[in-house]
């Protein structure tokens, strides 16, 4: 186990672990609100000498950096010019082996469609000691912000979450659509904005009904955050003619149903939810 340093007492007296030089600290920074950062993650931002981050992860957290920290942008982003995987990875081993006490900062969680088990693998194959500090995935908390819970007692018992592109940047070949849709009531889907017409195509022919409710959240827990309330039919048009785009979080199933009534942002701003029961269930959410 590693040693433990004090933290700030604002935080607690609690003992916090220490990042130690030739370290690699794999972490994720959540969906976006800051907010959503983790104790273990702040505490690894104060103490690192080399911050690599993603394109994703919001200027505000960097700002929590050292002063003398070297922070580095390592952002993967599809259609634009970025890093190559292979030399991101390298990159953290190089600033390890030269003693640096080094945090490789993602967005979401580190292990969700994040590559975070490449790097972490590529760092262990060279001798490079690591820690996992997960984080909130925005497939959960970006959703969450939606007022759209991805499991509901009443619609569903089962969450699936899947990429909507591949290592080639098209859709995973790999993936049984048909078998996901039969087999989880409720879709989450990460990276799908390119490839959803070939994603909706592909669920309807699995079986899918075409007015199955979608919900579309782009820049999840941000300032910027956008709701587009959808079915599985009109999607691909509807995202278009609003202009949605990425990064966003595509879910698709009944309990998107559910923003009608826990849409909590819109009632902070006094504004009355559109269906306290939007299952039709007439009976109290929670009677037995």
């Amino acid at each position: 186990m590693q040693e433990t340093v004090s933290f700030p007492a604002s935080l607690g007296g609690s003992e916090w672990p220490e990042l130690k030089p030739g370290w690699v600290w794999l972490v994720g920074a959540g969906p976006g609100d800051p907010g959503l950062l983790t104790l273990h993650a702040l505490n690894a931002i104060r103490q690192a000498d080399v911050i690599v981050y993603d394109a994703l992860v919001q200027k505000v957290i960097l700002d929590w950096a050292r002063p003398d920290a070297e922070v580095i942008y390592a952002g993967k982003r599809g259609g634009k010019p970025s890093a190559k995987q292979r030399d991101i990875s390298l990159q953290l081993v190089d600033h390890a082996r030269a003693g640096k006490r080094v945090l490789r900062l993602k967005g979401g969680d580190p292990f969700v469609f994040g590559r975070g088990g490449e790097e972490g693998q590529t760092l262990v194959q060279h001798d490079v000691p690591i820690r996992i500090i997960p984080g909130i995935s925005a497939g959960i908390g970006g959703l969450a912000y939606a007022g759209i819970p991805v499991t509901h007692r009443d619609v569903n018992q089962s969450v699936t979450f899947v990429t909507g592109h591949d290592q080639s940047g098209d859709t995973p070949s790999s993936l049984d659509w048909e078998a996901i849709s039969k087999g989880s009531q409720v879709i989450v889907i990460y990276m799908g904005m390119k490839h959803l017409d070939r994603i909706r195509t592909a669920l309807i022919n699995a079986g899918r009904p075409e007015d199955e409710p979608v919900a579309i959240v782009t820049n999840a827990t941000t300032p910027e955050q956008r709701v587009l309330e959808t079915n599985l039919s009109t999607c691909v048009e509807d995202a278009d003619a609003q202009g949605f785009g990425a990064p966003a979080i595509i879910c698709v199933g009944r309990a998107t149903l559910m923003r009608q009534a826990l849409d909590w942002q819109a009632i902070a701003q006094g504004i009355a939810p559109r269906n306290t029961d939007p299952m039709g269930r007439g009976r109290p959410a929670e009677d037995r």
